[in-house]
């Protein structure tokens, strides 16, 4: 869906709120299809972000996994490795 958007669940240290609400306001923006809204819609625009960040967390905390948590460090070198595999070293 949107790229931006990145797996916050079973990671040491668990996600935080900042982590929570940037993926909510990426959802927003993806689903409202603009990355700003008008002054006529940013009260729907920020009480969307508010619910989506609220679903979000009500869904990570009652989430369950048998899997050791990810290290961020970790997922960040795998990442930049996939990076420079598709477009090359910078």
């Amino acid at each position: 869906m949107c790229r931006n958007i990145r797996v916050l669940h079973n990671f040491e240290p668990p996600a935080t709120e900042d982590e929570v609400r940037a993926a909510a306001v990426q959802y927003v923006r993806k689903v409202s299809g603009s990355t700003r809204p008008s002054a006529a819609n940013q009260e729907a625009f920020d009480a969307a972000v508010e619910a989506v960040a609220e679903a979000t967390r009500v869904l990570l905390d009652s989430l369950v996994t048998t899997a050791a948590p990810r290290d961020r460090e970790v997922e960040a070198a795998k990442a930049k490795e996939r990076s420079a595999a598709r477009f090359g070293p910078r």
